[in-house]
């Protein structure tokens, strides 16, 4: 008998977009737990540091966890600005041999199995963003498949 999949997996960036449409995107989505994958936690766009988009999330029951050790180094991120896609990978991936974010990661898989669960960071396109190789990994250890959400853009 083969194992149930989990619940699936969901990916949202919230770049050139605000927290209300994010927090309803993940509601329409119907994500109960958002995974936040930023080494630092903390944003210049309202709404998005740590304590406000968590109690955010709180009030629209969506549980809220912050995983550092998925975060990109500063070096990485450093190329993701620049455009240097290439760079930001390769450092990711050197990351990713840390403790640290292998006990992350097993967090993040042992949350996806049990939960809708959703992996956010800030870039817009999931491909220029290292959520997409989280998840990958959270994928490729259960079984699930990848929805890369799409926050609406705030009208002028």
């Amino acid at each position: 008998m083969d194992q149930p999949s989990a619940p699936g997996l969901l990916t949202i960036g919230y770049e050139g977009t605000v927290q209300r449409d994010v927090v309803d995107t993940l509601r329409h989505a119907e994500a109960v737990h958002l995974l936040d994958v930023r080494a630092v936690p903390q944003s210049r766009k309202p709404g998005f540091s740590k304590r406000l988009l968590a109690g955010s999330l709180a009030e629209a029951g969506i549980a809220y966890t912050h995983l550092r050790g998925l975060g990109t180094p500063k070096p990485g991120r450093d190329a993701a600005r620049r455009g240097d896609i290439a760079t930001m990978h390769r450092i990711y991936a050197a990351h990713l041999e840390t403790v640290e974010a292998q006990v992350d990661l097993a967090r993040a898989i042992a949350i996806a199995q049990n939960e809708r669960a959703c992996l956010l960071c800030f870039e817009r396109d999931h491909g220029h963003c290292h959520r997409s190789i989280v998840a990958g990994l959270i994928c490729e250890a259960t079984g699930s498949s990848v929805i890369h959400l799409v926050a609406p853009l705030p009208s002028i």
